[in-house]
């Protein structure tokens, strides 16, 4: 702080003087201050550079977000198709983490027979939309939808296709780079028919 106090000062002193000197000696003098000046600014660029907020680094500095990073939780959409099952749910990914981090693509999504990773069905994904990344604060989420091929009727229900409605106590969501996810409905269970599902890709708007 007082070198640069000491430039300011140095700077208007040396302006004052020149309008008091022969020409040759004015240009001289014209020449420092501006020198002058130029060290300021620098002087001043740089304690700026340095005071720059890191959080509004774009997403592409950040890192890809790790499986340890996320915690999901799912919970049944408020738009979905029409039907006596799930029809449509979505899943967020909140970074539990202390540090920004990226998450890009269309997620994986697999139903858990019992709730047991081992028993894993994987659905059949159709891809909805672009993907592009998303920066996920600390504290931050991210959403996916995904909708199923929704069950008919009543209580029991059943498959347009003619095959038996599935139901699983959870369902396992992977995210490019970013781990698979065991995650069940806030409420009920996932029910849904022919083992296929539409999904959109991770973004930073929530889907409804």
């Amino acid at each position: 702080m007082r070198d640069r106090h000491s430039t300011r000062v140095t700077a208007a002193a040396l302006t004052a003087i020149v309008a008091t000197l022969p020409p040759v000696a004015a240009q001289t003098a014209a020449a420092q201050t501006a020198s002058a000046r130029t060290a300021s600014a620098r002087t001043a660029g740089g304690a700026s550079a340095e005071a720059a907020p890191t959080g509004t680094a774009p997403a592409s500095r950040a890192p890809a977000c790790t499986p340890e990073a996320l915690e999901a939780t799912a919970y049944q959409a408020a738009h979905r198709p029409p039907g006596a099952g799930t029809g449509a749910a979505i899943v967020a990914f909140t970074n539990v983490s202390a540090r920004a981090c990226v998450v890009r693509g269309h997620p994986t999504v697999a139903v858990a027979g019992n709730g047991s990773p081992e028993r894993n069905l994987p659905l059949k994904v159709t891809r909805q939309g672009s993907a592009a990344p998303v920066r996920i604060a600390p504290g931050g989420t991210a959403w996916v939808k995904l909708t199923f091929v929704p069950v008919r009727g009543g209580a029991d229900g059943y498959c347009v296709s003619g095959a038996a409605p599935g139901m699983f106590p959870s369902l396992v969501v992977g995210l490019p780079g970013a781990g698979k996810h065991q995650v069940a409905l806030v409420e009920g269970e996932i029910t849904e028919c022919d083992n296929k599902v539409t999904v959109t890709a991770v973004s930073a708007t929530r889907p409804s």
